[in-house]
């Protein structure tokens, strides 16, 4: 019966068009910016930096590089907003329609109603990274040289250098450690989502919140507050292109994210629990 009525949840989630809109984006994007690096001059500062560090930057333009460019890119931007537009959705959405209604009508508890939608909102953010990572690898793969080196440049830290093979691995843990990037977000706008306001609300929400701890984040002042942020632990994932990965570190933030989306589960069952929807 579970995975009946998981089946079924699915089969609205990805009914919906407007589901598809990340995906839709996130393809073409990452054709814009392959086109803007290989019929422009925009990886001069990357040959620069290769050359001024003793490399030859012909190695190391290649899929790998400029794919995880474009993963760096896109995950600080399109991406909390198409898992939090899905979010918010999840609850709000039906209750809108008056479709929620009609289902808790049938013997089914509401918490065990929140838990198929919250493991259907977990099963899009993890095809949405895996699709991001995919579409990354296969269209850099058709202009630029598939078996180059790794050479990743992460905002405060100094040029990582990887051969082929050790640098997919980093951009596939990579991606594994950004589903729960993507998840703690998405877990927020489904929150929201619990409570008694429109989808948008939810959603808008959610960034604003997201929004806010990135730039008080960002504040120098703030510097040895950073760990208090919610966003210093979502961008976990870029430890991974790190050459000695501090693993201490990111099991720390993963369990924190953990504890965040349990609470995010727990606050939105409450509310939802409370709320009259029936009458």
């Amino acid at each position: 019966m579970f995975y009946l009525q998981l089946r079924n949840e699915l089969w609205k989630l990805f009914g919906k068009k407007r589901t598809y809109i990340g995906f839709g984006m996130f393809l073409l994007a990452e054709i814009v910016i392959i086109l803007i690096f290989r019929y422009s001059n925009a990886t001069r500062w990357m040959k620069r930096t290769l050359e001024n560090n003793g490399y030859l930057a012909d190695q190391f333009l290649s899929t790998l590089t400029i794919a995880s460019l474009m993963v760096i890119i896109l995950s600080y931007t399109l991406l909390p907003l198409y898992v939090a537009l899905v979010g918010g959705d999840l609850v709000s959405k039906e209750a809108e329609d008056g479709t929620l209604r009609m289902i808790l009508s049938r013997p089914i508890s509401r918490m065990r109603l929140l838990g198929l939608k919250w493991l259907a909102g977990f099963i899009f953010s993890f095809v949405l990274v895996l699709s991001l990572g995919l579409f990354g690898l296969v269209f850099s793969a058709l202009w630029f040289p598939a078996d180059g080196n790794l050479f990743v440049s992460l905002p405060g830290e100094r040029i990582n250098i990887f051969e082929a093979w050790p640098g997919l691995e980093r951009y596939a843990a990579a991606h594994l450690f950004m589903v729960s990037t993507a998840c703690t977000v998405m877990g927020l706008a489904f929150m929201f989502s619990c409570f008694n306001m429109k989808p948008a609300a939810a959603t808008i929400l959610a960034l604003s919140l997201i929004m806010i701890n990135g730039i008080l984040m960002e504040i120098p002042y703030f510097k040895d507050l950073q760990h208090w942020f919610i966003t210093y632990h979502l961008n976990i994932w870029q430890l991974l292109f790190v050459e000695k990965i501090p693993w201490w570190k990111i099991g720390e933030s993963v369990s924190i994210l953990l504890g965040y989306n349990v609470t995010f589960v727990i606050v939105g069952g409450t509310v939802f629990h409370m709320r009259d929807i029936k009458s």
